[in-house]
């Protein structure tokens, strides 16, 4: 059975200010702390592909890949998918905004599997990925409703 994960988070900021900052992805770095560095290697229209290198693994492994993404910013939407695919078969990543009472919901969905000859299986890349897209969310979360509470502020003492 294919990898799949869906995860979901609320952010107290407008839409237009997530979308920013989520989809700028070359300061991805500053926002995920799992990844250590991103190269954009092109861009076509609302197409952008670029590697991605992470932080070193407890075990001291850094995993790189080039990944594919295209925002459809009137659709609220993101899709990518891995172009050097590493342990994946295949890893496909649709990214979706909503405004909802109280700010923006965040809904990520992935689909994957696993090489049969990749360190890990299906379940285990689904648990780690659970895992993980929920810390990282709270960490963006966090780090918009901050910039969103300095503009507000800022805003209020020039005016």
């Amino acid at each position: 059975m294919p990898g799949h994960t869906e995860n979901e988070i609320t952010v107290a900021a407008p839409l237009d200010l997530v979308w920013d900052i989520t989809n700028d992805i070359e300061n991805w770095p500053s926002l995920f702390t799992e990844y250590a560095s991103l190269e954009i290697l092109e861009r076509r229209g609302e197409t952008t592909t670029f590697r991605l290198t992470m932080h070193p693994d407890d075990n001291g492994t850094v995993w790189s890949w080039v990944s594919e993404r295209t925002t459809d910013r009137a659709g609220r939407s993101v899709r990518a998918r891995r172009v050097e695919t590493g342990p994946f078969q295949h890893m496909e990543i649709h990214w979706e905004y909503s405004e909802v009472p109280g700010g923006t919901r965040m809904h990520w969905t992935q689909d994957f599997a696993m090489k049969p000859d990749a360190p890990v299986d299906d379940d285990w890349m689904t648990d780690n990925i659970n895992r993980n897209s929920k810390i990282q969310m709270a960490l963006i979360r966090d780090k918009i409703e901050q910039r969103d509470r300095e503009s507000r502020a800022a805003g209020v003492t020039a005016n």
